[in-house]
Parts: structure tokens; sequence; C-alpha cells
């Protein structure tokens, strides 16, 4: 069966002379809509990765059909590869490629996908720094009141625990 050259993610040369980097699916006319299943298995990944990303990059938007049935277009799976590149390939977080969306537009990473462009280089800057928690409000008196009544209570437990008997030693157990 000939196939359609469909872009590989490393670049690397699976698919026919022509079509270098690009693996084959059945074939199908260049301009013709595929699967969430076709596509998963093109990219090499699950489909709910795929549905993931159509909530975190507003760009994907295939096609519903009845059923919720999604079709992609030959544009959205060029992102999409593209924004695999981005994210296993270079190692962008989410947000730093949503920001090459941003700032260098869909058709650049549309073109990385088709491997016709070179993503800049992944910065560090790209990693989002964790916030730092703010510390708490300070205690009013009723709540250091209320907190001390506790604390106290607890201590009251802890030596009446601590006047008990230890347990006497279980005599020895068959088998033991």
């Amino acid at each position: 069966m000939t196939g359609m050259p469909i872009g590989d993610d490393d670049g690397s040369e699976a698919g026919g002379a022509d079509a270098p980097g690009r693996a084959l699916l059945p074939e199908k006319e260049p301009g013709a809509f595929r699967t969430i299943g076709e596509v998963a298995e093109d990219l090499d990944l699950p489909q709910h990765v795929l549905r993931f990303w159509e909530t975190r990059f507003t760009q994907v938007r295939p096609l519903k059909r009845g059923g919720n049935r999604r079709y992609y277009r030959p544009d959205d799976v060029d992102l999409l590869r593209g924004i695999r590149r981005l994210l296993y390939g270079q190692g962008y977080t989410i947000r730093g490629a949503q920001r090459v969306l941003r700032e260098r537009g869909m058709r650049f990473v549309q073109a990385v996908g088709r491997g016709e462009q070179v993503a800049p280089a992944f910065v560090e800057s790209d990693h989002e720094p964790e916030p730092e928690a703010a510390p708490p409000p300070p205690l009013g008196r009723a709540d250091r009141a209320s907190l001390t009544a506790v604390l106290d209570d607890l201590r009251a437990c802890r030596r009446l625990l601590s006047r008990l008997d230890p347990p006497a030693p279980a005599a020895d157990a068959p088998g033991g």
C-alpha cells in the first residue's frame, strides 16, 4: 500500500524519497482531514494528549462533526507536530511553547512541524518559577487563646498517657 507523507518527530528519514522526515500513512488526498486516531498514531501520542493540547493551545481547532468527532486539517496536523517538537524535542514547557506561538506565530510553529524552521533554543526563562507561599496572617487574640487551650489539652493528654503502665510482654506465642 502506498502512503501519504506525514512528518516524523526527529526529522530522520522515515518515509518516501520525496518526503524526508516523513512517515507514511494510508493514502489520502493531501488536503484530506484526519481523525484524532490517525493524528495520534502519526505523532506517536495518546489521543488524550491531543485533547489536552486543545485546551492549552487555542490555535488548535479541529472541526467537530456528529458525535463530537474531531477532524484535523493538514495545517492542524503541522501545528500539532510543531508543538510536539517544541515540547518533546526541544524541552519547552507548555508556557514556553505558548510563548513561541504568541511571539513567532502559528505559521512559524507549523513550519517547525514540517521541519522547515527551527525554534529558538530553549532558555531558562521559559521555566516559570514556583511562586513562594505568602506568610500566614498574624493570629488575633481570640485565635491565639484557642490554640493555647488546645495545646494545653494535648500536653495534659500526653502526661496521662505517660503514666499508664506499658503493656505486659506477650507470652511466647507458638511458632514465634
